[in-house]
């Protein structure tokens, strides 16, 4: 590519082409954007009270509870007279509260209780003296579970040590000591939460110290911990502790983004055929990769630059330029995945109705991908499947490897670099400005990048990180279901992605007339094709790097190669047996594939079925089920 051309593409794309938005929607879109940033804080001010005067008091000035009442905007001040069950729901008269017999007023005397609280905190907070006001400070701090895993295993193989047992609350802060919670609880003035027995401590001396927990947040900082740490502060009816799923918070902040960008996105290249208006770039003397590199970069320079500002803002007022760029490297992949997943269906839908359909599948999948696992960060190694369970990581301030960071970043980044080379492939006069149907398309897409046998090898292994994506998919999804259940069902989505990888392009190929009909020849190129699955399957071994194989049973099944086996002959034996598979089923699949479409889907069916057989072996025999 020629970084000239590419950029001066780029610019083009973002002055007269950027997803078809004119300059009026562009006025009417910075408008909205004015007025609701006009509008955000007098609503942020004033609040959003959908129980406003809820509850009918009656009650008179002289009442001492009548501040309460008239600063909490629940209840409606009515005369104190009233009919009490049909006009008003209590009655207060000096110190006494007189209570309808309805549901209704029970909920609003528990209202009330809580309003008197609220009111009395309010008021010792104005006093000069907090001292005397709060006479006891408590620091909490919200630990991390272990993982479940790990508790597992620890209980089958040891009991727990003293200091293990000594890691509950200690006293309470009053006068004496308190031997159960394995510290002191002598009283004081203020309370800290190391243990060590001076005055005010709080917790038991196994425990943690709170200086070396994160705050409420598990850990996160900023924004981001305001925004999943419940209240941290007040009186202990007031606290509640922090959001569990913050990971799931987290995500979604990144992903959402992605899913508005791919609109305009899928819109502009989309215009390029119906229209075509890409004619001209196509006798342009540019390459089209120039092209492609040239309209997709603003909208990835858009991603990436809201990617950063979401990580900044989580991150606010404490922002790291370093925490920041590691947040913005992870979310790179899922932004090229995306992108390029919606050049490949906007090269295959004929109308923007079809873009619709094809647009929603690519949000909904890699939403799926980028997503679920994300939402596991906290329970193992299963959650590294996702990119953005770095991004998570990182702005909870966890250790990241160079094994975990690549197992997480590197499928993604070269699946999208599959889509866009099979997107590239049909980017040309006489494949964009036809109207076939996608099926059609997609054969097209495959049949351009095969030319003889060695092409169906590289086509195969380059096919991989496609394979693997959506093999640590279905572990992400069934993982956390029972082994008898999601053991049998990893291996039939791994033996059908498997299996298409190795024979679609194949039968593309024959589609387009570009192998020799013939048994021979399709047992070679069926042979061919297991001979690049093969080489390619190796890649597997990345995620040996961050344990997945042996901390989630689904992952063992989905990457055994029969390597677990300690007899030396059967291991040499199963190191050779993959390939025999993967050569067998291919050429199965070919010979259909040289037939027709039926014979090669019943083809197909057989290769799936001895792939299948093959890898219940192998796990039976490893001992996962």
């Amino acid at each position: 590519m020629n970084p000239r051309k590419l950029l001066r593409i780029a610019r083009w794309e973002v002055t007269k082409n950027a997803g078809g938005v004119d300059r009026r929607t562009i006025v009417v879109g910075a408008l909205a954007l004015l007025t609701v940033g006009i509008a955000a804080p007098y609503a942020a001010t004033s609040g959003v009270a959908v129980d406003s005067g809820i509850y009918r008091v009656g009650i008179s000035e002289e009442s001492p509870y009548y501040p309460v009442v008239e600063s909490d905007p629940t209840f409606a001040i009515r005369e104190p007279n009233a009919d009490i069950g049909e006009e008003i729901d209590l009655r207060i008269q000096g110190l006494a509260i007189q209570t309808a017999p309805t549901p209704k007023a029970a909920a609003a005397q528990t209202e009330l209780r809580s309003s008197v609280r609220a009111y009395n905190n309010r008021q010792m907070r104005q006093e000069s003296n907090q001292s005397a006001a709060f006479p006891v400070v408590v620091s909490l701090g919200y630990v991390e579970r272990t993982q479940v895993r790990e508790v597992i295993s620890t209980s089958d193989r040891q009991e727990p040590t003293p200091d293990d047992a000594g890691t509950g609350d200690g006293g309470d802060g009053s006068d004496g000591s308190d031997d159960s919670g394995g510290g002191d609880g002598t009283g004081g003035d203020t309370g800290t939460a190391d243990g060590s027995g001076n005055d005010g401590t709080a917790s038991g001396g196994g425990g943690e110290n709170i200086g070396d927990v994160a705050g409420g947040a598990g850990g996160v900082g900023g924004i981001a911990g305001q925004l999943a740490g419940g209240n941290t502060s007040g009186t202990p009816a007031d606290i509640s502790p922090p959001f569990p799923f913050q990971s799931l918070v987290l995500a979604f902040l990144f992903v959402l983004p992605l899913n508005f960008i791919i609109q305009a996105y899928g819109s502009t290249m989309l215009s390029e055929r119906l229209n075509r208006r890409g004619e001209l770039l196509l006798v342009a003397p540019v390459s089209r990769f120039d092209i492609i590199g040239g309209k997709t970069l603003p909208y990835l320079t858009a991603a990436v630059g809201i990617a950063a500002v979401i990580a900044a803002a989580l991150e606010f007022p404490a922002v790291a330029p370093v925490s920041v760029a590691i947040s913005v490297l992870a979310v790179v992949p899922i932004a090229l995945l995306f992108l390029a997943a919606t050049f490949l269906g906007a090269m295959f839908a004929r109308s923007f109705k079809e873009l619709t359909f094809v647009t929603v599948t690519v949000t909904v999948s890699l939403t799926t991908y980028a997503f679920v696992p994300a939402i596991f960060t906290d329970v193992g190694a299963v959650a590294l499947i996702s990119p953005l369970t770095i991004v998570v990581r990182n702005l909870q301030g966890q250790a990241i490897g160079i094994g975990e960071f690549a197992f997480s970043l590197l499928p993604p980044l070269l699946t999208a670099g599959v889509l866009f080379g099979l997107g590239a492939g049909i980017y040309r006069e006489e494949d964009m400005f036809t109207q076939r149907s996608i099926p059609l398309k997609a054969l097209d897409a495959l049949a351009a990048r095969v030319h003889g046998k060695w092409s169906v090898a590289a086509v195969t292994a380059i096919l991989l990180p496609f394979v693997f994506v959506t093999e640590l998919v279905g572990v992400a999804t069934l993982f956390a279901i029972p082994n008898a259940l999601s053991i049998p069902t990893i291996l039939v989505v791994v033996v059908v992605v498997e299996e298409l990888a190795k024979s679609l392009h194949v039968y593309a190929g024959y589609a387009h007339d570009r192998f020799e009909v013939g048994l021979l020849p399709a047992l070679v190129v069926g042979a061919f094709s297991g001979l690049g699955f093969f080489v390619g399957e190796k890649l597997t071994l990345l995620a040996q790097l961050v344990g997945l194989p042996t901390s989630v049973v689904e992952g063992q099944a989905a990457l055994a190669t029969g390597t677990g086996v300690p007899s030396v002959p059967l291991l040499i034996g199963l190191l050779l047996a993959p390939l025999l598979l993967h050569v067998v089923t291919a050429a199965i699949s070919a010979v259909g594939a040289s037939r027709n479409k039926r014979a090669y889907a019943v083809a197909l069916v057989v290769a799936m079925a001895i792939h299948f057989a093959y890898n219940y072996t192998v796990v039976t025999i490893s001992g996962l089920v």
